[in-house]
């Protein structure tokens, strides 16, 4: 997986890139890739979900879940923005072993978090 470079991505044989909320463009949608590509983005908001379906990725990183950040939704307002979405949804941000049991109140299909997975 590579970050914000559809074509080195693809010139690399990679399994995939990924799109952060900021990439706004849609130039990769005329590259041809092949069966096993991913394409994942992140979002933060309603606008960049909408963005990241347009771009066609197959799963939307939302965050902040839990780190109180600038980009921080908490459960409420993630379960809201991640409704207007079709794709898959991963939760990102402050998931730690404290709190992972209230990700069975969200509707993802998985997550992602460093405080997760240090040791």
């Amino acid at each position: 997986m590579l970050a914000n470079d559809f074509k080195m991505a693809l010139k690399l044989k990679l399994d995939g890139v990924y799109l952060p909320s900021f990439y706004k463009k849609f130039d990769h949608l005329n590259y041809q890739t092949y069966s096993n590509f991913i394409i994942l983005g992140s979002a933060h908001n309603i606008k960049e979900i909408k963005i990241k379906e347009l771009q066609k990725v197959q799963g939307i990183f939302i965050s902040s879940l839990f780190k109180k950040n600038n980009n921080f939704l908490g459960i409420n307002k993630f379960k809201i923005i991640s409704r207007y979405s079709k794709r898959n949804i991963i939760a990102l941000g402050g998931i730690s072993k404290k709190n992972i049991k209230k990700l069975k109140l969200l509707n993802i299909s998985g997550f992602s978090g460093i405080s997760f997975f240090e040791l």
